[in-house]
């Protein structure tokens, strides 16, 4: 499977789609006993419809593979998976769900996000578990989740085809955007209910929670988390998140925080399992997966097909599994992704098939750099000139699509640099690759939030980030043998 597996679409005619996300994988559980089942041995794995709900079940059993391929396919962690099952199994019985089947996926995205299809099938992203502090947190927005499915909300929202309409924004939305006026209308997330709904579900699902003895008040302590995050890594987002949909508001909070109390008292009661849950998320991948490919510097680095190209001085590269985009701070930009050709079909005349706007036919070339099969042209509109080129490379088809306001001899080398310096990546190029994981690390007597983050240097802004994702204030002490979060490079 390759890597850029879900940017097998067509860009827009109209204008260069140049959003990415952060793409990933999953693991999955099922079954109101929640055994668990790898997607990776059963990519649609079948699910009983639920009572009077089978048009449900038929559209997230539909869905549901289409989704994962979004994110990427599946995150494998069996601790974390076990983890989340027992959490789920005790969430359905206080729920009193007998006859209700859901299938929890986590998906390998850094992306903080949660959200539900119809039929059951809830999504969380290792971003959202690296976050939370302890189970009860999970606990509130699993439940959250499965609130939303409980109460119907996606029946109540629209009917059938609006339903299918959503997931297909959704699905174009983490694709990339096909003009830059459907943007705000495809970045918007399953979990989109009106603020009633939203409102709704915090209360059913803290009431969940609160029975299955969990602590009622995580709810409102984990969206104050989210909220901190989300201005933390502002200038990071690449797609949405939990927040956009389930907006952190102190209304929201406040609210949270009523609905816990009048249900079970003030905090103080219920489980949190700190250390539980720290060693369930031991090891977890923090940001961007290796599987997605390395950027360092202006280099990007494909693990999984090994190969490595080179962008322009100037240019800042971001990465997805859905395409590299780069942006230049003179109004430049590059787009690398994949796209599915036929093996019969030259590269010159899928360049010439009309999958982009204003293409010249008479500026396309054949050409061969390192030994791999190219070919290239210039497109044009009214806003955007193009440098376009595509190669094929071990079976896999790639494309480049160099985007700037004017033409230029600058514009022009900078493109045949990066084309030349697409080659197959050796040791030395694998060999830079790191990963950025969750270390679990113990404070002892007289350290400090300070010194543990001095543990994160290598990372930007890591003494911002470890108070954060420990759900500290600066200036906060640490308590001698509790678990704390750093995030290191192994």
């Amino acid at each position: 499977m390759i890597m850029f597996q879900a940017t097998k679409t067509l860009l827009a005619k109209s204008a260069l789609a140049l959003s990415l996300v952060a793409l990933s994988a999953c693991s999955s559980f099922t079954g109101s006993n929640v055994s668990v089942s790898s997607l990776g041995d059963n990519p649609a794995p079948t699910v009983a419809p639920q009572s009077g709900e089978p048009e449900d079940v038929v559209i997230g059993r539909r869905e549901h593979p289409r989704i994962v391929a979004a994110y990427g396919g599946i995150y494998s962690d069996r601790t974390a998976e076990i983890m989340i099952a027992q959490i789920v199994g005790r969430l359905m019985s206080a729920a009193n769900q007998p006859n209700t089947q859901f299938t929890i996926t986590i998906l390998d995205s850094a992306e903080v996000n949660a959200f539900a299809l119809p039929g059951g099938y809830i999504y969380v992203t290792r971003g959202i578990l690296a976050l939370a502090s302890d189970k009860s947190e999970i606990a509130a927005v699993l439940a959250h989740e499965m609130a939303h499915i409980i109460l119907r909300h996606a029946r109540a929202r629209t009917d059938r085809t609006r339903t299918t309409e959503i997931v297909e924004r959704v699905i174009s939305g983490v694709l990339g955007q096909d003009a830059a006026t459907e943007g705000a209308n495809r970045a918007k997330s399953l979990a989109a209910f009106s603020q009633g709904q939203e409102l709704e579900a915090d209360r059913e699902g803290i009431k969940i929670a609160g029975k299955a003895g969990y602590d009622p008040h995580a709810a409102a302590r984990f969206l104050g988390v989210m909220g901190r995050f989300a201005k933390f890594s502002v200038g990071d987002k690449t797609g949405d998140d939990f927040l956009s949909s389930h907006p952190s508001t102190p209304d929201r909070i406040q609210k949270a925080i009523a609905v816990a109390t009048s249900l079970f008292g003030p905090p103080g009661v219920g489980e949190t399992d700190r250390p539980g849950y720290m060693a369930a998320v031991a090891g977890l991948t923090f940001g961007d997966s290796p599987a997605q490919g390395s950027i360092i510097g202006r280099k990007f680095i494909n693990t999984a097909n090994k190969f490595t190209f080179s962008v322009p001085q100037g240019y800042t590269l971001q990465n997805s599994q859905s395409a590299v985009v780069g942006v230049a701070g003179d109004g430049e930009a590059v787009r690398f992704d994949s796209a599915d050709v036929p093996p019969t079909v030259a590269l010159s005349d899928y360049l010439k098939s009309g999958w982009i706007a204003g293409l010249k036919p008479e500026t396309v070339t054949a050409d061969s750099y390192n030994g791999i099969e190219m070919a290239s042209g210039v497109a044009q509109t009214e806003q955007w000139f193009f440098r376009v080129s595509v190669m094929r490379f071990d079976g896999d088809v790639y494309r480049f699509i160099f985007a700037a306001k004017a033409d230029s001899a600058r514009f022009a080398a900078g493109a045949q640099a990066t084309l030349k310096s697409f080659r197959r990546a050796d040791a030395a190029d694998l060999g830079q690759i790191r990963k950025v994981a969750i270390k679990v690390v113990t404070a002892r007597a007289g350290d400090s939030a300070a010194a543990l983050s001095k543990q994160m240097a290598g990372l930007t802004r890591g003494d911002d980030l470890f108070y954060i994702i420990n759900d500290l204030l600066p200036g906060d002490p640490l308590e001698a043998g509790q678990k704390y979060k750093i995030v290191t490079l192994q």
